[in-house]
């Protein structure tokens, strides 16, 4: 069964650019994980700071696999650069099964 994983950062105000250009640098890092169908890095538009980190698996079992893999331990030492602070104050990670989907026609 399809699994939705979103990642909610706190992010103070005026980090957000700082934000979005560490995960521009590993853009693609987690596409050829086995079981990975999607990212997309939501930007607040208006009544919160929180940014939200979705991404869609195959299954719970291939997120929990790169979650606890060395690649996301890689992937997530290497966001930050040397000597510089983590930009989310905090992260809350929100966990679905896809019930229902539809998309647009081709």
């Amino acid at each position: 069964m399809p699994y939705v994983a979103i990642n909610v950062l706190s992010v103070p105000e005026g980090a957000g650019a700082t934000l979005e250009e560490r995960f521009a640098a590993r853009q693609g890092a987690v596409d050829t994980a086995p079981g990975f169908e999607h990212f997309e890095l939501l930007r607040p538009v208006e009544g919160t700071n929180d940014y939200l980190v979705y991404t869609r698996w195959s299954s719970v079992e291939h997120f929990v696999a790169w979650r606890d893999g060395q690649r996301f331990t890689d992937g997530h030492a290497s966001q930050r650069p040397a000597g510089s602070a983590p930009v989310a104050s905090g992260s809350t990670l929100w966990a679905f099964e896809v019930a229902q989907t539809s998309s647009a026609a081709s």
